[in-house]
């Protein structure tokens, strides 16, 4: 495979989106790092920013941010946690098992499974381990890091308008992250490692351009050829305060923001009407009443896990502008004051998490 220091990595992490409120970075693949620094799997990969591999040079294949594949032949002590990334991630599992979660639907992927994932959205690869495996990859960035946003598809694609715009529309609509690959993806797959794998730098650009189209263009044929399990229709407003609302349901320093209804409706690229007719579909409440309950939630944990850390703090953290409104809600919510709960509840919580909580 790639011989002798294979990791180069940009020193440089430039965040994967940044709004008004925060950034959020790519997946730095450490586990990944350590693993192939110790010899316990082949790895191969050309790749930009974060992501592990041999530089791609400016200008080849823009878009383009990882391709590569790993093959592990004996079990792993190691897997890739939680994250995100910056583009529409293909993954295809051609030998071995690998146990593979998505917004919190697991799945144990088989030979044959291609995985599809959009860059809002929570994976993880291996649980707690990675058994033995050879996985292959391909990030593209098109330009989004949200659903409502402008798709930039890469100039070297060769796929018609058409085509393009069928593919962006089953990748934002469709939620069904694994599917059974038929046999001209596997066959793109291994031509994609090989071209990987060679030491024909001039010619790699043209090879990895051309398996990458007929890729894209297997994979739109496969979505129109198989009966997606898509539980409901989502619209791209819809799913983004979707995930507005879990990310205040599960990080502490987003939902401690000073938030107003205009700064969440705005974050969301959304008018207030059309943010409270979403927030009411998806929670049944008022946006300021959601907010606060997530708010409460987060105080409780910190009561919890904390004994020593005063009532003004904790209000604080969570967002809170007002001590005195925090202990009267709270006490409204939980049925004492804060400076009782923690002495009353055993603090049984591990903390805060990256986990999509369903609403």
């Amino acid at each position: 495979m790639v011989p002798a220091n294979p990791l180069p990595i940009a020193r440089t992490l430039a965040p994967v989106f940044q709004s008004d409120s925060r950034r959020y970075f790519a997946d730095s693949c450490a586990p990944l790092v350590q693993a192939v620094s110790a010899s316990e799997l082949q790895f191969a990969a050309l790749a930009r920013g974060h992501y592990p591999g041999h530089r791609l040079e400016s200008g080849v294949l823009p878009g383009l941010s990882t391709v590569g594949h790993w093959d592990a032949h004996r079990e792993q002590r190691w897997a890739l946690p939680w994250h995100r990334n910056e583009g529409i991630e293909i993954g295809y599992l051609e030998s071995g098992t690998v146990e593979f979660a998505v917004d919190g639907r697991e799945f144990s992927l088989q030979p044959g499974d291609i995985t599809v994932t959009r860059p809002w959205q929570l994976h993880c690869v291996g649980q707690p381990h990675l058994r033995p495996n050879r996985l292959h990859w391909l990030i593209l960035d098109v330009g989004i890091r949200q659903p409502r946003q402008l798709w930039k598809w890469p100039h070297w694609l060769l796929l018609s308008q058409h085509e393009l715009e069928l593919l962006r529309t089953t990748l934002l609509d469709c939620h069904q992250p694994v599917w059974r690959a038929k046999a001209e993806m596997r066959h793109c797959f291994q031509e994609i490692a090989d071209a990987v794998e060679s030491n024909d730098a001039a010619g790699n650009a043209s090879r990895l351009a051309i398996k990458i189209n007929e890729l894209l263009l297997s994979l739109l044929h496969l979505f129109q050829s198989q009966p997606t399990h898509s539980e409901e229709p989502w619209t791209g407003s819809r799913q983004t305060v979707h995930l507005f609302l879990n990310r205040l349901a599960n990080e502490r320093n987003y939902v401690a923001l000073p938030w107003s209804l205009e700064s969440m409706a705005a974050e969301c690229r959304l008018k207030s009407t059309q943010f409270v007719h979403y927030v009411k579909e998806l929670t049944n409440k008022p946006p300021s009443h959601y907010l606060n309950e997530c708010r409460l939630e987060h105080a409780s944990k910190l009561l919890r896990n904390d004994q020593t850390i005063t009532i003004t703090a904790v209000a604080l953290a969570c967002g809170f502008t007002s001590s005195q409104y925090f202990a009267t809600i709270f006490r409204r919510r939980f049925g004492v004051p804060p400076s009782q709960f923690g002495a009353t509840h055993k603090r049984t919580d591990p903390g805060l998490g990256e986990n999509v909580a369903d609403l």
